[in-house]
């Protein structure tokens, strides 16, 4: 479990944290491999019976004061013995209402799938346009069976999936049944224009509908696959893959909203196509948790499919929101293997307790509250990157007493539910009754945190976490645009800076009074007194310049937007870090390293001299040859280089596959390189100013500063 807190030193009381200007909280990675120091937990049994504090049931921890015949609360990890069987289900859905390219990509993505679920998994092949197919791949040749479903947007399917087909037949072993599964995927076909038209009839206002009925597809499923929750399967996993909006049966989408008619209604498009449409997808979420069943949707189109509807579908099912804009340079097959190569847990509850001075305010991330217990979040299912965050409250005006030695104390229950293979429980000695099948455990992590609060405000500024105010800001921002609007989450990020800026340089006694009016020999917009706030400006510069938060009208698709929403809020504070404000390195050769970071801007570029760049913006990785470089020097870098090493390296760590792109510049398009240069931008997207983006930003920042302060 990797825990990260914005300040390492917490403030002593609320004066001190309203003052600061910084937020106070933490960000937590419960299912990781290691913690924020790079330790692997430390395993131990019977989690079940350690014992717990009668007042507010904290853990006992190493923390807690013993003596002779008891112990006191100071507010491991450990597992517990119940095992049940169970195995991995795993359905794909795919859009017949498409075109062969997309297929084409569906069929190697699902390809990968097959080679990473483990062995002894079942596996179920669906798909849906007007009518929803059933596979059965059991028999000497796949056969499939279709039920049409209604074109209204109230109706649901007018016969049971189980009565098609029974889920037995639909959900085949993969190991036995491969063969069959890659041949019934080779018989994929996009529905033709005819039978679309036969299908879906007549759609609004009279247009032809393309016969998408995602939403009843959906839905049958969920109701198909519920029947065997808690017998076949712990937790099945529905893979979506759609082309375009769903338009035909229940779910169905208007996609009108998207074009010309909010420029003529004077909306603001920003705040216009942030929220969603219809509740249907929220809803069929819940139906979809009620059957066990988390979905991942896949999303590969360049039309407005409306993903601020659909996302819920993933994300409130715990499952992940892919957007790929075409099938030509899309990652969906790597992404597919790496997403269900990598362990995960279900089932799964947070818990967060604090000493009694301070208190969680707000939570933020892909988990819902516990309706009944405060501070206990629910998780479907959480992979080793999945992190959320909170933000802190001091209870009362007092905050933590400097006169005692207690120190602000935070305890992270996190239990969960993995699916354990054959052979990780003969390994751990379980016998040969167990062997062949899987089994469910149900494990328990603990993790103790004790912090030191921070004297004065320098102290404060000096354990500054920037990465983690980076996570809290994201979260607040993404937040804000949802509810109010774009604009909103820019004037609260751009607020949030100024506020910041004018605390910092009163602190440091930047700012003379006199009369009552407060005069400056000079304001600090670089916080060149404390080397741990200095990147702050840039990062909020270049968060601005993020299509998280850029305007509508700079070209900004309102999915790739939502896409980004859904993506940002569940990264680890160094991933978020590099997609806010890219990594930029120099090479002399392929196989040495000239500088090791670089800022943004063209003016970097030219006086470094070098001939290779390497920019890792998190999503993309750009290998970028000059135009001045030695033509001798090889292109693409050979595969046995630093270089090489250096970009596998970073495509390992990561939750999703970069897409790696390698530029000549002056002789190829550079275009997606110097789109990340991005500090000679202006902020607002107006252009390129006469002055340079970043320098005129601290000059805006610095007025703002002025008025805030008189």
């Amino acid at each position: 479990m990797a825990v990260r807190a914005t300040v390492s030193r917490f403030p002593a009381d609320p004066d001190a944290q309203e003052s600061s200007g910084l937020p106070w909280g933490l960000t937590v990675t419960p299912f990781a491999s290691k913690d924020e120091n790079g330790q692997s937990p430390v395993y131990g049994s019977d989690g079940h019976l350690l014992p717990r504090c009668e007042n507010c049931y904290a853990y006992f921890n190493t923390y807690c004061e013993l003596d002779q015949w008891a112990w006191n609360c100071s507010l491991l990890e450990g597992s517990d013995d119940e095992m049940t069987q169970a195995r991995p289900v795993y359905v794909a859905a795919v859009d017949l209402s498409s075109s062969e390219e997309f297929l084409e990509l569906t069929r190697s993505a699902l390809l990968a799938a097959l080679e990473a679920v483990p062995p002894g998994a079942l596996f179920g092949f669906a798909t849906f346009s007007h009518k929803i197919g059933l596979y059965d791949v059991q028999g000497a040749i796949p056969v499939v069976k279709n039920v049409f479903i209604p074109a209204d947007t109230e109706g649901s399917l007018p016969i049971e999936l189980e009565d098609v087909m029974p889920l037995s037949q639909f959900l085949a072993p993969v190991e036995t049944f491969k063969e069959n599964i890659t041949s019934a995927l080779e018989t994929l076909r996009p529905t033709t224009s005819w039978e679309r038209t036969a299908g879906a009839g007549q759609g609004l206002d009279g247009v032809l509908m393309g016969g998408r009925g995602f939403g009843t597809a959906m839905e049958a499923l969920f109701n198909y696959l519920g029947s065997e929750y808690g017998n076949t399967f712990a937790l099945g996993r529905v893979f979506a893959f759609l082309s375009g909006p769903p338009d035909h049966g229940a779910g169905q989408l208007d996609t009108r909203r998207y074009g010309e008619q909010y420029a003529s209604k004077g909306e603001d498009a920003d705040r216009a196509l942030l929220p969603e449409q219809t509740p249907f997808y929220k809803d069929l979420a819940a139906v979809a948790v009620q059957a066990g069943v988390c979905v991942d949707l896949f999303a590969i189109t360049n039309e407005y499919t409306d993903l601020a509807s659909l996302k819920f579908l993933s994300i409130e099912s715990g499952g992940s929101l892919f957007l790929y804009s075409n099938t030509d340079e899309s990652t969906l097959p790597q992404d597919m293997y790496r997403m269900l190569s990598r362990p995960y847990a279900f089932n799964c509850i947070l818990r967060l307790r604090t000493s009694s001075e301070f208190k969680p305010g707000h939570f933020y991330g892909h988990f819902f509250p516990d309706p009944q217990y405060e501070n206990v979040q629910h998780i479907i299912c959480c992979d080793s990157y999945a992190t959320y965050a909170y933000d802190f409250d001091f209870a009362n005006a007092a905050g933590f007493s400097r006169h005692t030695s207690e120190q602000p104390m935070l305890q992270i229950a996190f239990q969960y539910t993995v699916v354990v293979p054959p052979e990780e429980l003969s390994s751990a000695g379980l016998g040969s009754s167990s062997r062949g099948k899987y089994s469910l455990k149900r494990r328990l992590r603990i993790r103790t945190l004790q912090f030191v609060t921070a004297q004065n405000i320098n102290e404060l500024y000096d354990n500054v976490d920037p990465e983690t105010v980076l996570s809290v800001l994201v979260h607040k921002v993404i937040l804000a645009s949802l509810e109010q609007g774009v604009r909103e989450g820019r004037m609260l990020l751009h607020d949030w800076l100024v506020i910041l800026t004018a605390q910092y340089n009163e602190a440091f006694k930047l700012v003379q009074y006199k009369n009552g009016n407060s005069v400056m020999s000079q304001i600090d917009v670089e916080f060149l007194q404390c080397p741990q706030l200095q990147r702050l400006p840039r990062l909020v510069f270049a968060l601005l310049r993020n299509p998280l938060l850029r305007f509508h009208e700079e070209g900004v698709h309102p999915d790739y937007r939502i896409y980004l929403q859904c993506l940002f809020s569940a990264l680890e504070p160094s991933s978020l870090h590099r997609a806010v404000y890219p990594l930029l390195m120099s090479y002399s050769t392929p196989d040495k390293q000239a500088y090791p970071r670089h800022s943004l801007s063209r003016a970097a570029l030219i006086t470094s001299g070098s001939p290779i760049f390497l920019l890792d913006a998190f999503t993309t990785i750009i290998v970028f040859y000059s135009s001045t470089a030695d033509p001798a020097l090889p292109f693409p870098p050979p595969q046995d280089c630093l270089l090489r090493t250096t970009i596998n390296k970073m495509k390992q760590d990561r939750s999703i596959t970069p897409k790696l792109i390698f530029i000549r510049g002056g002789k190829e398009d550079a275009t997606a390189f110097e789109n990340y240069l991005i500090e000679e931008q202006d902020v607002d997207g107006s252009g390129l100013t006469s002055v340079m983006g970043f320098v005129s930003f601290l000059e805006d920042i610095t007025q703002s500063v002025l008025e805030y302060m008189k």
